[in-house]
């Protein structure tokens, strides 16, 4: 994942020499828009739906591979240590118990699909429609694919895990990937016509 050829949309949109200053700005700011998205539910069918997911995606997006995978991690650690971050916490549980709970593997893909995210925006996948989609699939396959794997795990493959953890959340996420494809080629449109990006 070393082979970011286009700059990612932070460092377009907020360049500048003082990168660890900035970084770390972009990464507690980012961690606090998780906190703020797992706890804020929006109706839907079949399931309310919150925005974390979208989040994540987008911050790994938007920040490139290693930011994006830094800020996620920086979110998990702020509720392993105890800080209500999660959704359902803390009435669910919080810290450490909440993270290797039936939930953990969601978090760990969460971590996994911003850097994947990151490293597809590097190649400029986020700059189209049809190749924003793909990227966005490919990272809400890969949460799916570490959530469900550990959810079966923890509660056993003999109880109903795609019910509980896959199919209640698919129209929401559709949705928000069309919401994502949506918002980042234009976002990019508007900043193009600042300095060019190789």
């Amino acid at each position: 994942m070393n082979s970011n050829n286009h700059p990612t949309l932070a460092r377009q949109v907020i360049p500048g020499h003082a990168l660890l200053i900035r970084n770390i700005m972009l990464a507690v700011g980012g961690s606090l828009l998780l906190w703020a998205s797992a706890k804020l539910q929006v109706p839907f069918y079949p399931v309310p739906m919150t925005m974390q997911t979208f989040v994540v995606l987008m911050i790994g997006t938007v920040y490139g591979w290693r930011l994006g995978a830094a800020t996620v991690a920086l979110y998990m650690l702020e509720g392993a240590a105890g800080l209500p971050v999660f959704a359902g916490t803390p009435e669910k549980g919080i810290g450490l118990a909440y993270v290797i709970g039936p939930t953990g593997g969601y978090l760990v893909g969460y971590v996994v699909a911003a850097a994947v995210t990151g490293a597809l925006a590097g190649m400029g996948w986020d700059r189209r429609p049809s190749t924003t989609i793909v990227s966005m699939l490919a990272g809400t396959a890969l949460i799916y694919a570490f959530g469900l794997a550990w959810l079966g795990t923890v509660v056993g493959w003999d109880k109903p895990v795609l019910a509980w953890g896959l199919t209640p959340f698919l129209l929401g996420d559709l949705l928000k990937l069309a919401l994502a494809a949506a918002i980042l080629p234009l976002t990019w449109k508007l900043v193009a016509k600042g300095p060019s990006s190789r």
